[in-house]
């Protein structure tokens, strides 16, 4: 097989050479993943991290307005899109590297691994510490080694290990809040603690240069990779393995029957609705309560289910004669990867870089649903709008470039 031959082949996830090629339902999954993972990142573009895994810490009040805002995006978005997005990744190994048999699209594959690495650590390291590239260029260094695995041993392995991982979370806080007080007391006394005056000295430094964020964000970086690279690898790996199995089985192209659809939208959403409640009750409770006694923790600890409801929502919608329905997000799944680097250097431009307006601690959950807004609105119009001229993105230009070794058309027609 020559490399031009490997070309077509590997051109279905993120940088597209034929429209003709691709899997619709592919490609508007992944314009919603990349714009749903917007609506979680926006709080550790604009707060520091202590805030982002605790709200009670915020610098100002997380009631009314911004409680609804912080509720919709937990029950709705939290963990919800990056399930989804490593899941088409896992998928992505096999578009681009096909059967491990095939040296020439294994060579290709590893090249794209390793390209992405170094496009992630520019990214991490100058501009956002909750870059995910690189977490999911070292996850593919084990994904690509099942590649060829069954489709039933690639969905078995991977949700089990998916739901084992959810048990011992849900496990872990469920003691945190619930357990034996003994238990509870130790746990507590285990874990990070943070204040409001580290959140104030945070807000601080983010926001007096660019000497002081980018110290804040090598720390946050540097701990957040470590986790990433270490512990994170484990749900990674095995959400990918799901994804790629799910490929292969059909199941995101609108192959399988439409009651295994029916059935994963009603699991999904029945643990939608549980969460919603949950999590309301939560939101209304005074700062350190926990009036569910851990319960909505334990409901959350399991977002895979309704990560499946959304892809079988969007599935039968596009395969199903409605794919008027999902038309917008094609083209911005079509170039996921230049619009994912692109809302953060929006948002850092907005938030802490030394060029913008530095509002870093500033904007409340409901300013960030306002930015979130504008920057899904400005994706969905500009991403059709490039890809009238041009085959890919310009960043998946770039990394098809990169993993080639030459420089490829991206002119359309040319």
């Amino acid at each position: 097989m020559t490399m031009d031959d490997t070309d077509k082949d590997a051109a279905e996830i993120l940088s597209p050479v034929a429209a003709t090629s691709r899997i619709a339902s592919l490609d508007v999954m992944r314009g919603l993943a990349v714009l749903g993972i917007l609506a979680v990142n926006v709080v550790s573009f604009g707060l520091p991290v202590m805030v982002y895994q605790d709200a009670s810490l915020s610098p100002f009040p997380v009631t009314g307005a911004n409680a609804v805002a912080r509720w919709t995006m937990d029950v709705f978005f939290h963990q919800k899109f990056i399930t989804l997005f490593s899941m088409l990744f896992g998928a992505s190994i096999y578009l681009v590297g096909g059967e491990r048999d095939d040296a020439a699209r294994g060579k290709l594959l590893r090249r794209r691994l390793f390209w992405l690495a170094v496009i992630a650590l520019i990214h991490g390291l100058a501009f956002w510490y909750g870059d995910v590239l690189l977490l999911y260029a070292w996850s593919g260094l084990f994904v690509m080694l099942m590649r060829s695995m069954r489709a039933g041993t690639l969905i078995g392995i991977g949700l089990g290990v998916t739901l084992l991982l959810g048990a011992m979370q849900a496990g872990a806080t469920w003691l945190m809040v619930a357990g034996p007080s003994a238990i509870t007391e130790a746990m507590n006394q285990g874990g990070p603690h943070y204040t409001a005056a580290m959140v104030a000295e945070s807000i601080a430094a983010y926001r007096s240069g660019w000497a002081g964020a980018m110290g804040q964000n090598l720390e946050n970086w540097l701990l957040l990779q470590g986790a990433s690279l270490t512990m994170f690898v484990f749900s990674t790996v095995a959400l990918m393995m799901l994804g790629l199995g799910l490929f292969k089985a059909g199941v995101f192209s609108g192959r399988a029957p439409n009651g295994v659809y029916g059935a994963l939208v009603g699991v999904g959403g029945a643990v939608l609705a549980l969460l919603g409640v949950l999590e309301w009750r939560e939101a209304l409770a005074p700062a350190g309560t926990h009036p569910t006694r851990g319960l909505a923790e334990v409901v959350a600890s399991f977002p895979v289910f309704v990560t499946l409801a959304y892809v079988s929502l969007i599935v039968l919608a596009t395969t199903r004669g409605l794919a008027w329905i999902t038309a917008a997000l094609r083209p911005v799944g079509q170039m996921a990867f230049t619009n994912y680097l692109t809302q953060t250097l929006i948002m850092t431009s907005i938030f802490y870089m030394p060029w913008g307006p530095r509002l870093f601690g500033r904007a409340d959950y409901v300013q960030m649903w306002g930015l979130v807004l504008a920057v899904w609105a400005l994706q969905l119009i500009w991403s059709p709008l490039w890809l009238s001229r041009f085959s890919m993105g310009p960043l998946e230009w770039v990394w098809r470039c990169l993993t080639y070794g030459r420089r490829v058309p991206i002119s359309k027609g040319g």
